[in-house]
């Protein structure tokens, strides 16, 4: 083997040698140890979020019966004032944006004299033999482009359950008779289905 050929080996070899001594210092220097415990876990803090808001999404409403036991008229005037910009209550009022509520209670769905429903609430009344039950109106007022699909009322509605007993409560007083309250223990209405109006499509062949 010539001298030429022993340089470069040995060329090799020191270079070799010195990445890796490099190496080896540089992972004594900069090595860090892992925790024994993590100061935060991301994964478990999302889970227990997401767990959270399914719980809370599928809480289902108090039933109006319950509600309704302990509802205060007085309050349910005061909040009416957010329905005054749209509706009048007084017996034989004017309809405005909205129909005139005295007697709303108990009143076939869509069918006050005079006024223009549009066609999401004209398909829910079906055909006029639906009425503004207590339970209908509770649900209703929560969200109602929620619970009338294509109804033309603006109104964003009353998340809070007591609101809407204690403005149920207010409405009762809005008629000739008032309508006993449901009890308690009632069961609540059915929610009205999305395509319940639809006639059925026809096989195909």
């Amino acid at each position: 083997m010539n001298s030429h050929v022993n340089m470069g080996v040995g060329a090799l070899l020191g270079t070799v040698f010195v990445l890796m001594s490099v190496s080896i210092l540089s992972e004594g220097i900069f090595k860090s140890e892992s925790p024994e415990k993590p100061g935060y876990a991301i994964a478990a803090a999302e889970g227990e979020a997401a767990a959270g808001g399914a719980g809370e999404a599928a809480k289902a409403d108090t039933p109006v019966g319950v509600v309704l036991a302990k509802a205060d008229a007085a309050k349910g005037q005061a909040i009416f004032k957010k329905c005054e910009a749209c509706h009048t209550g007084d017996k034989g009022g004017a309809n405005k944006v909205g129909p005139n509520l005295y007697g709303i209670v108990d009143r076939p769905v869509a069918s006050h004299e005079g006024f223009s429903y549009s066609a999401g609430m004209k398909e829910f009344s079906k055909g006029g033999s639906e009425k503004w039950t207590y339970d209908h109106l509770y649900h209703f007022l929560k969200k109602p482009k929620d619970y009338v699909k294509g109804t033309a009322m603006g109104f964003a509605g009353l998340p809070k359950e007591d609101e809407r007993g204690d403005l149920l409560a207010y409405l009762q007083s809005l008629g000739d008779t008032k309508v006993p309250f449901p009890a308690a223990d009632a069961a609540p209405a059915a929610a009205p289905a999305a395509d319940a109006a639809k006639p059925a499509e026809a096989p195909k062949k």
